[in-house]
C-alpha cells in the first residue's frame, strides 16, 4: 500500500492518468524493464528459514509488520507483484488506502458480503441488481441466515427505513448494498442517503458498511468514497479491463474496511491471477482516454436515439432534466453520464429481437466497457433469472435493450443503429 500523496513532481501532485504508467514499479528491479514482468509463478523463494516464518507470522496475521515493512512474497493465492502493483495503481483512482483484484466482479462481491455477514444479519440492498447479483442476495444469503431487504430507486429514505422496520427486531443491519446506476435501468442511488442510513444504525461502535458496485460509471465519472460509500466495486472485467478479454473484479476502501476482504480472499481462493493482473495494468493506462471516447460517442449516440419515432423511455443520465426526480442526485454525485444507454422498443420482445437481429457493426453480446460497441436484451440475457415479477416492478420490460457505446467513429455506430431500428 502506498500513498499517493507522496507522488509529487515540484509540489505538482501528479494525477492517476499519469501514473498509472509505472506507479509502484521501478524498471531496475526487472533489469530495466519498462514494463513489470508477468509473475507467472506460484510460490516464491525465502532467502532463509527466519524469513520464511517472519513473512507467514506476518500473512497470518500473528504480527504486524513493521513501519514501512511490505509483506514479503510467499505464494501467488496470497500476493504476487502483478496484483500488488495493480492495487496499488486502482487505489489511486480513487484516492483510496488498498484495494484487491478478484477472478471475477462476482468473486468481489461474494467476498465481500461472506467477509461482515453472518447468520441473522440484514442486508439492504437497492433493486434492480445485475441478474448474478440479485441470484446471490436472494437465494444464495438466505441459505445462511442472511435477510435480504430491497428498497426501490424511487424510495425516500423514510420509505426505505420503513421496509426495514419489520425485520430490524430480530436482526442487525450489517451491510447496505448499492448499484449505481443500476444495471440495466441506469436508476441512481443516493450514494450520501445511505450512509446517513448506516451511520444512524451504529451501535457499540460498529456501523454498517456501504458497499456501491460502480461499474457502469467506473473510476472516471463516479467516485462513491467521496459521497459516504466505505467499499467500492468492480467487475473489473468492464471499463478497467476494457477490451473483452479477461474476467476480473476489484474491491476498493480504508485499508480498516478492505483488510478483512484480504483474508477471505486468501481461504476462499478468489483471487485474480498474475496474467489478468498485468492485462488490467496495461488497460488502466488508455483508461482515461476509453472513458471520455467512449462518453463523447454515446452523448451523440443518444441525441439520435431521443428524436427516433420507434425508442422510447431512453434512459441516458445527462438527458435528466431539472424536473427529473434524480437530477440533483446526478449532479451531486456523478461527474459525467457515461457511456450506457437503455431504451424500450416498441412492441416488446418480437420487436426488440429484431432490432438485435439487424445490427452489423454493434454486437449482439452481454457484458459491457469493451472498446466495441455491444447490445443486449436484459430481460432475457443478464437479468433471465430475476422473477418476472421484480422484473416488471423496476423496470426490466421485454422491449428493454442495453447498449453499451464503444469507441468506434459515432457516425457509424448511429447509422448501424438507424438501419436495425429499420427492422422493426
Amino acid at each position: 500500500m502506498r500513498n499517493r500523496r507522496e507522488e509529487v513532481i515540484a509540489g505538482h501532485r501528479l494525477e492517476p492518468e499519469s501514473l498509472s504508467m509505472g506507479y509502484g514499479y521501478r524498471p531496475e528491479w526487472s533489469e530495466g524493464s519498462i514494463k513489470s514482468p508477468i509473475f507467472q509463478t506460484s510460490t516464491f523463494v525465502f532467502k532463509t528459514a527466519e524469513q520464511g516464518k517472519h513473512f507467514f507470522e506476518i500473512a497470518t496475521g500473528q504480527i504486524e509488520p513493521e513501519e514501512g515493512e511490505t509483506p514479503g512474497m510467499i505464494y501467488s493465492r496470497l500476493n504476487n507483484p502483478d496484483l500488488e502493483i495493480l492495487e496499488d495503481r486502482l487505489c489511486l483512482w480513487e484516492d483510496a488506502e488498498m484495494g484487491l483484484v478478484f477472478a471475477s466482479g462476482m468473486a468481489a462481491i461474494a467476498t465481500t458480503l461472506l467477509t461482515y455477514l453472518r447468520p441473522g444479519d440484514i442486508l439492504l440492498h437497492s433493486e434492480p441488481l445485475y441478474g448474478g447479483t440479485t441470484h446471490l442476495v436472494n437465494e444464495t444469503l438466505p441459505e445462511f441466515g442472511i435477510v435480504s431487504v430491497p428498497f426501490r430507486a424511487d424510495m425516500s429514505r423514510s420509505e426505505i427505513e420503513a421496509c426495514l422496520a419489520p425485520h430490524e427486531p430480530d436482526g442487525r443491519l450489517a451491510m447496505i448494498l448499492i448499484e449505481t446506476p443500476a444495471n440495466p435501468t441506469l436508476d441512481l442511488i443516493d450514494i450520501r442517503m445511505c450512509a446517513d442510513i448506516a451511520a444512524a444504525r451504529a451501535t457499540d461502535g460498529r456501523r454498517p458498511l456501504l458497499a456501491v458496485d460502480n461499474t457502469f460509471l467506473g473510476p472516471l465519472w463516479q467516485h462513491p468514497l467521496q459521497h459516504g460509500a466505505d467499499l467500492v466495486l468492480y467487475s473489473a472485467t468492464k471499463y478497467i479491463g476494457g477490451h473483452s478479454d479477461l474476467v476480473a473484479g476489484a474491491v476498493i476502501g480504508s485499508e480498516a474496511d478492505v483488510r478483512p476482504i484480504a483474508a477471505t480472499r486468501t481461504y476462499m481462493g478468489t483471487m485474480a491471477d498474475a496474467w489478468t493482473g498485468w492485462l488490467l495494468m496495461r488497460s488502466l493506462e488508455t483508461l482515461h482516454m476509453r472513458m471520455t471516447r467512449q462518453g463523447d460517442t454515446a452523448a451523440k449516440v443518444a441525441r439520435f436515439l431521443e428524436e427516433h419515432p420507434k425508442v422510447r423511455a431512453l434512459r441516458y443520465l445527462d438527458l435528466l432534466g431539472p424536473s427529473h426526480a434524480q437530477y440533483d442526485v446526478y449532479r451531486r454525485q456523478c461527474l459525467g453520464p457515461g457511456a450506457m444507454i437503455s431504451f424500450e422498443v416498441d412492441g416488446g420482445e418480437p420487436s426488440a429481437f429484431r432490432f438485435l437481429n439487424a445490427l452489423k457493426l454493434v454486437k449482439l453480446a452481454v457484458s459491457l466497457g469493451g472498446t466495441e460497441s455491444l447490445a443486449e436484451h436484459p430481460a432475457s440475457m443478464t437479468h433471465s433469472g430475476v422473477p418476472l415479477e421484480e422484473k416488471e416492478r423496476t423496470g426490466v420490460s421485454a422491449g428493454l435493450v442495453r447498449l453499451s457505446v464503444g469507441v468506434e467513429h459515432p457516425d457509424d455506430l448511429i447509422a448501424d443503429l438507424s438501419q436495425a431500428l429499420g427492422a422493426v
